[in-house]
C-alpha cells in the first residue's frame, strides 16, 4: 500500500498528483508572505532556475536563490543550495512546499569553544580545568 501524503488538509497519493496542483490553488494554501511573493512574480534568477528545471527535471541544479519558494513542480528534485561557502545538496520533499529553499540550508555553524588558542592572554591559559 502506497504512503499517502496530507498537506494543509489535502490528501495526495503520488508525486504526480502533487506536481499537478494548479498554482492558484497552491497559493490559497500558503502563508501570506509566500503567497504575496508568488503573486508578485518570480525574479529573473528564479525564472531562469524554473526554465532549467522544466527543461531537464532529472538533472542536479545548483542555485543561489535561497529566497525561492518551493512550489509543487519542484517536489522530488535534487538541488544544490548555496550556504555562503558551498553548495549543500538538498532533496526536495512534499513537506517543504510553501517554505523557502534557504530555510533548509543553514548559513552558520554552531560555535565550539575549546582551549585558549595561540595569542591568548597569559591569564586565560591558567583557568582551572574541570
Amino acid at each position: 500500500m502506497a504512503k499517502k501524503f496530507v498537506w494543509k488538509g489535502k490528501e495526495f497519493e503520488t508525486l504526480e498528483e502533487i506536481r499537478a496542483i494548479p498554482m492558484e490553488d497552491f497559493m490559497k494554501l500558503l502563508a501570506s508572505r509566500e503567497r504575496r511573493s508568488l503573486k508578485r512574480g518570480f525574479t529573473v534568477y528564479q525564472k531562469k532556475l524554473l526554465e532549467k528545471i522544466r527543461a531537464d527535471p532529472k538533472k542536479f541544479r545548483r542555485t543561489k536563490s535561497r529566497d525561492m519558494v518551493v512550489i509543487p513542480e519542484m517536489v522530488g528534485l535534487r538541488m544544490g543550495v548555496y550556504s555562503g561557502k558551498e553548495y549543500v545538496s538538498l532533496d526536495i520533499r512534499p513537506e517543504m512546499m510553501g517554505h523557502r529553499l534557504g530555510e533548509f540550508v543553514p548559513t552558520r555553524k554552531p560555535v565550539k569553544h575549546s582551549a585558549p588558542g595561540f595569542g591568548a592572554t597569559k591569564s586565560s591559559k591558567f583557568v582551572p580545568l574541570k
